[in-house]
């Protein structure tokens, strides 16, 4: 199922309390050549065309410039949350935020977050996808925002970066023993890359045992909310030029995806359906890294196969929309994991 919505939805105001200094993270150039890229890929057909009262036409007024990761990056916190290591690397750790009246008699659902940036450390970082983590939790929701090595990153790529989201999600267990936490009750959301990662976590337990991407406990989920999230590696290796300006694919299986098949079947989300646990693919009409097609393309797959995925779209969004809380897409990722947690509508 597809759903458009429109992004003219009024915008709450946001507050910025003071953030510990030893939470805060440089701003990065993150996405930076990704972002030139959507400037030089948007069509330019987006804006529409005004007829004039003479019946002539008049062209209507630029489309407002799309969010860039360095935008996400700058929304203020209001919950900098306990940063806590999942293994020892500097990068396995995550940001764990609780909702208020969270209590061992009345545990939180819970998001486990993985923030994109193409697999690259220079794009993104747990900031890219805090927003979004502090929203959840202003909403009711636990939020864990794992941190993880790139393909760039000693240890990274293949296989460290999916091991590491993997032990990530996977010390669940450990913090519900120190925090009041309700893993039955766990839903997976990640933006761009970080969706891929997602969709490849709730496809973990049918991994098999010769993989080298096996090992671990997984929990069941409720399901993943993917926004913006790149589903099918083999059809985004034909656009990661254009997208993330780098050879983003192949550095994270190792090998072009024709050169590394078997890589490619336990890696990319689409090679393992069914997924069994519903799915909902959310992004703007705008968002030429996850392009509306590519989604429902994914979504249809994931149908004749059995799983229950919807795709949302939102019109007059991003890529990076989606990922801000206070824009039309950021509040429906935010309704998208309420409601498969079994909430109740929350009004922003």
């Amino acid at each position: 199922m597809t759903l458009r919505l429109d992004a003219r939805r009024p915008a709450p105001q946001l507050h910025a309390m003071p953030i510990p200094t030893r939470h805060q993270t440089p701003l990065r150039s993150a996405f930076l050549r990704a972002s030139i890229a959507l400037i030089l890929t948007a069509p330019a057909s987006i804006a529409p065309v005004t007829a004039t009262a003479q019946g002539g036409a008049a062209p209507a007024s630029p489309a407002p410039r799309l969010m860039r990761a360095g935008d996400v990056d700058t929304v203020p916190l209001r919950n900098a949350g306990v940063r806590i290591a999942y293994g020892r690397d500097s990068l396995q750790f995550g940001d764990l935020r609780l909702p208020n009246g969270a209590t061992n008699s009345n545990r939180a659902p819970i998001a486990i977050v993985i923030h994109g940036g193409c697999w690259y450390s220079p794009y993104a970082s747990v900031r890219n996808s805090a927003p979004l983590a502090d929203a959840l939790a202003q909403a009711g929701v636990a939020t864990w925002n794992v941190e993880y090595r790139r393909y760039n990153n000693a240890g990274g790529g293949w296989t460290g970066t999916f091991r590491d989201v993997a032990d990530g999600a996977d010390y669940l267990r450990t913090l519900a023993k120190l925090y009041p936490i309700d893993t039955t009750r766990i839903v997976l959301t990640g933006h761009s890359a970080g969706g891929h990662l997602a969709l490849w976590l709730a496809s973990r337990r049918a991994l098999d045992r010769s993989s080298p991407l096996f090992g671990g406990t997984p929990m069941p989920v409720r399901g993943v909310v993917s926004v913006g999230g790149i589903a099918d590696l083999r059809e985004f290796y034909g656009r990661e030029r254009n997208t993330c300006g780098n050879p983003a694919v192949e550095s994270l299986l190792g090998g072009v995806p024709d050169s590394v098949p078997a890589r490619l079947r336990d890696a990319s989300p689409i090679e393992r359906l069914p997924l069994g646990v519903p799915s909902v693919h959310i992004a703007g009409d705008r968002d030429f890294i996850a392009p509306v097609a590519v989604r429902e393309a994914y979504a249809t797959a994931a149908t004749a196969r059995g799983d229950n995925a919807r795709v949302i779209t939102i019109v007059g969004d991003g890529h990076f929309e989606a990922m801000t809380p206070y824009k039309a897409a950021g509040r429906a990722v935010i309704d998208a994991i309420r409601d498969m947690l079994g909430l109740p509508s929350d009004k922003h």
